[in-house]
């Protein structure tokens, strides 16, 4: 009881400086506003576009895998896995499973015994690294290339430029996690299968009535998508950008504007601004919300970017470096302990979130080198 106690004194305490705080920037009244019409307008204007292209890249990722298009790419993957990853030719399905879809995809193909048969024990909790390295990164992806139209520019090349960072940052976070999981688990290993062969099962009935079947359900798994990052957009994204964006015009101070707030961000950004342009090229001390909200949820560091633009502050490279961060960190502090309890191996996550911070920040880097030298 008296811990309870303890813990709530302290919560309070911490609620109330922060409310003196505010108050002697916004205001109480104009935090609230803003708090309340930014949460809206990401609601609006931002989650539901994220929603529309996780429904289409859901339809098309459901045709991809019910006419075969995903397992013929499996086969092509397969023979770059094992010098890349050191991992089974078949660990290619979750590579492609998670890119369609999200991390936690990885898990249902983890509680196949047919799939897991091909690793060896040391191998199986690197599936987390390696599903988180490509989660959304479809959507991702598309929603980058979206935004060139809001830019007046073709964001494709550096879209790919960013993809191929996450594929090398996926690689160095799968490589670091691996040293740990041979030193923990050995090097024993399973009983295997003798083909790898792990195919999609297709539905039944006429072409067009699988077309459309797929089409629906895949565009259902978008919408689940769509629903499933709300939280994380209008939480995350509304207390970033309140404390990385100031008053709209500083000549007449806090008007209760969305999008209005104290820029704490840009101040720390502007600390370590010669760090961040070093590394990643960034154009301004304002871009560090993005990578910093990647960790916890990618929808929610989607919704900075349209804000981002509309003040002139993004540049192609800068779509390289996000695409490449995103898709990599793809929120993996919110989902790395539940994905490393459900493989049953709980143990290692320490170890597997560190890989993956240093996974996150090779991409970054990698995408910014690659946009400078083609």
């Amino acid at each position: 009881m008296k811990k309870i106690r303890a813990e709530a004194l302290v919560f309070l305490g911490i609620l109330i400086l922060l409310f003196i705080f505010v108050n002697s920037y916004m205001g109480v009244s104009n935090f609230f506003k803003t708090l309340m019409l930014t949460a809206h307008d990401l609601l609006i204007n931002t989650v539901f576009f994220i929603m529309s292209i996780a429904v289409i890249t859901g339809a098309f990722s459901g045709l991809l895998f019910e006419f075969g298009v995903a397992d013929l790419i499996d086969v092509l993957l397969k023979p770059f896995i094992k010098p890349l990853y050191n991992l089974p030719g078949v660990a290619a399905m979750g590579i492609l499973t998670t890119y369609f879809s999200d991390n936690p995809a990885i898990i249902a193909l983890a509680k196949d015994k047919r799939f897991m048969k091909n690793f060896e024990k040391w191998q199986q909790p690197l599936l987390c690294n390696l599903g988180t390295s490509f989660g959304m990164g479809l959507i991702v992806s598309t929603f980058m290339v979206a935004q060139g139209v809001r830019m007046g520019i073709n964001l494709f090349p550096a879209v790919l430029i960013g993809n191929i960072g996450a594929l090398v940052g996926s690689v160095t976070s799968v490589r670091i996690f691996s040293f740990y999981t041979k030193r923990e688990l050995g090097n024993s290993s399973n009983e295997k299968f003798v083909s790898e062969k792990y195919y999609s099962s297709s539905r039944h009935g006429s072409i067009m009535e699988r077309f459309l079947e797929a089409l629906l359900d895949g565009g259902k798994s978008g919408v689940d998508i769509g629903i499933g990052i709300i939280p994380g957009v209008l939480v995350i994204s509304t207390f970033v950008m309140i404390i990385t964006f100031g008053p709209k015009d500083p000549s007449i101070g806090y008007q209760g504007l969305a999008y209005e707030g104290i820029p704490i961000l840009p101040y720390i950004g502007k600390k370590i601004f010669v760090i961040l342009k070093w590394l990643f090229g960034f154009s301004s001390p304002e871009l560090i919300a993005f990578p910093l909200t990647s960790l916890g949820s990618t929808g929610a560091a989607l919704a900075l970017i349209p804000k981002f633009i509309d003040m002139n502050i993004v540049t192609p490279n800068d779509i390289a470096v996000f695409t490449a961060m995103g898709m990599t960190w793809s929120g993996y502090l919110s989902t790395h302990i539940a994905m490393m309890d459900e493989l049953g191996y709980r143990h290692l996550t320490g170890k597997a979130i560190l890989s993956h911070t240093v996974g996150g920040l090779v991409a970054g880097i990698v995408a910014h080198l690659m946009y400078l030298f083609m």
